[in-house]
Parts: structure tokens; C-alpha cells; sequence
């Protein structure tokens, strides 16, 4: 159907992305694994943006994350409590995630207005779904407008 398309376009948008960019990124904790990217809304074609209530815009980007528990058998993907903020020279601002389920893949995306050329912070606390403790994610990642 055409939401299942519109998903993998841009699974594979925000994959091809991160890729190419070099941005899609992990970090483990315990023996969780935070995966990460940025991505510019200007990426987005405009039908797929809308279906997942993104504003596309030369400012602004999302930032995707998704956690997976390793297991003796493998990894899987958890569901995780999140709580964001992000900031750069000029404005702090609090990362509202909307978790996005296909399958067995769980994921969330925040909005977030850039300054072009400038550094963006980002610092996220998270509570994996299992886990006995939240963890905190610091990083930051410079944005352009395309």
C-alpha cells in the first residue's frame, strides 16, 4: 500500500543518507546499541515527509534513533523512553520523538531548526525497553543547507 511504500522510501532514504554522508552512526551502552543519524528535511521527497508529519524546510533537519539489545542470539530491536534537547550558538531547543514501528523495527524521529554551517549539539537520555537504567547520549554534528 502506499504507507508501506512511503516507509521504505524513506528507510532507505535515511539509510542511502547516513551512508553516504557518513553520519549514520552507533555507540553501545551496556549492551544496547544506540544507532543515530541527522538528515536535512530537504532530503525528503515532499510526499513521504507529509505522510510522517515532517516539515520539510532548508533549516531544518531530523534526527532518527534506534536501539537494539545484543543477545547471545543476535540483537532486536527495543522500544525506549526518550527525552532530547539540541542547541547551537543562537537556540536551545527540546526534541519532541514520534516512534515509528514497521515490522519489527522500532525507531524515532525529532524535528529540529539548523543554523547553516554551524555545529549542533544534542544531548539525549534514553531508557531502552529491559534495561535498569538510562543512559545518556551526547554528541554534536554540523549541519548545511543543500
Amino acid at each position: 500500500n502506499g504507507a508501506h511504500l512511503s516507509h521504505l522510501l524513506l528507510l532507505a532514504l535515511l539509510a542511502f543518507t547516513a551512508g553516504h554522508a557518513g553520519a549514520q552512526q552507533s555507540e553501545m551502552f551496556g549492551p544496547f546499541e544506540l544507532h543515530y543519524s541527522v538528515v536535512n528535511t530537504t532530503f525528503l521527497e515532499p510526499e513521504v515527509a507529509a505522510s510522517y508529519g515532517i516539515t520539510r524546510g532548508e533549516k531544518r533537519a531530523i534526527l532518527n534513533l534506534a536501539v537494539r539489545e545484543h543477545l547471545d542470539q543476535g540483537s532486536e530491536a527495543r522500544a525506549m523512553m526518550l527525552k532530547g534537547r539540541t542547541w547551537d550558538l543562537i537556540q536551545n531547543q527540546f526534541l519532541e520523538f514520534r516512534e515509528i514501528r514497521e515490522g519489527p523495527a522500532i525507531y524515532y524521529i525529532g524535528e529540529f531548526k539548523f543554523i547553516n554551517e554551524e555545529w549542533s549539539f544534542f544531548e539525549v537520555d534514553f531508557r531502552p525497553e529491559g534495561a535498569e537504567q538510562t543512559y545518556t547520549f551526547k554528541f554534536k554534528h554540523q549541519l548545511y543547507i543543500n
